[in-house]
């Protein structure tokens, strides 16, 4: 079976517990305004077996140590669910960890993949109907909450992701909202993350002939975002 891979970073950091080997899997059919990675958007040129990137994993095993692994990004890597399937179960036989970074659309049927994933790194786009779909430009909260619904029947472990947009998500309503949401609707949660917007991929719209819809969006101040998270973890933690 081939897949489309756009890179594979190695000595990731940032991308679950410990260094990790970072696979970046084509397709997304989500069209979020601060996607910083538009060039994932369509599933390309099939160019990997799974044999290949077991391959390349096997090579950075001996750095991954006690809580490192692999990560599987995008993208959206369930859109390429069998492939993606195949390549975990590889990769699972070797006693390596293993996270997918998932704003969870994806086929529908997510039982396999649950076997052998160790950890899912959960983007929330936004957590009412309308927010969703400004944000993402597609009306698919549903399929992010079945997503929610099969991964709450596992001892899966979640890490939460929040991107932090400017006049959208920095207020003390929509923080408190986001609090009792996650504690409401998702199990097994063991790290929230607020990401502030940043426009490091902007100029990637621009080569790819693609309208900019967050041209005008001025950056998330970073100060402003840690005093946001620290208002989320006390209402988070009561």
């Amino acid at each position: 079976m081939l897949g489309s891979v756009d890179s594979i970073e190695t000595f990731g950091l940032v991308d679950g517990p410990g260094i990790r080997t970072v696979v970046f899997l084509n397709g997304c059919s989500l069209r979020c305004k601060f996607c910083h990675n538009p060039e994932m958007w369509k599933i390309k040129e099939l160019n990997f077996t799974s044999d290949d990137i077991l391959k390349k994993v096997l090579r950075s095993k001996p750095y991954f140590k006690n809580n490192g692994g692999v990560t599987f990004s995008g993208g959206e890597p369930l859109l390429q669910y069998d492939f993606l399937v195949e390549t975990c179960k590889k990769i699972k036989k070797e006693n390596i960890h293993i996270a997918i970074d998932t704003a969870g659309i994806g086929n529908g049927d997510y039982k396999e993949l649950f076997k052998v994933v160790d950890m899912v790194l959960l983007d929330i786009k936004h957590i009412t109907d309308d927010g969703y779909k400004n944000i993402t430009d597609r009306d698919y909260i549903n399929n992010f909450f079945n997503f929610v619904r099969q991964l709450n029947e596992t001892n899966v472990e979640v890490w939460i992701r929040q991107v932090i947009v400017p006049g959208i998500h920095d207020n003390i309503e929509y923080i408190k909202d986001l609090s009792t949401f996650i504690k409401t609707n998702i199990k097994n949660v063991t790290r929230v993350d607020f990401l502030p917007y940043h426009k490091l991929g902007g100029d990637k719209y621009d080569k790819l002939g693609i309208d900019n819809p967050y041209k005008l969006m001025p950056e998330m101040d970073k100060n402003k975002c840690d005093e946001l998270y620290k208002l989320f973890m006390e209402d988070f933690n009561k």
